[in-house]
C-alpha cells in the first residue's frame, strides 16, 4: 500500500440530490446514480476530483454543491 494515494487524503466536497431526475433522460438519471445518489435530498461527500466536477457539470439542475 506503500504510494498509493487513498481516497480520505484528498479533498472533500458535499454534494446533494436536490430534484428529482423523472423527466429528463437516462443519461442523466445514470449520472446522479454515479455520483452515488439514491434518494432526494441526501448529501454525499465525495472526492473533489476533476471526474467528479465533470458529473456535477452535467446536472447541475438536479444537484447542489454545499461546500
Amino acid at each position: 500500500m506503500a504510494g498509493k494515494k487513498t481516497a480520505s487524503s484528498s479533498p472533500k466536497i458535499k454534494i446533494q440530490y436536490y430534484r428529482s431526475s423523472i423527466g429528463f433522460n437516462e443519461q442523466q438519471k445514470l449520472v446522479v446514480r454515479g455520483l452515488g445518489f439514491n434518494k432526494l435530498n441526501s448529501t454525499r461527500d465525495v472526492a473533489d476530483t476533476p471526474a467528479i466536477r465533470g458529473m456535477i457539470a452535467k446536472v447541475p439542475h438536479l444537484v447542489r454543491v454545499l461546500g
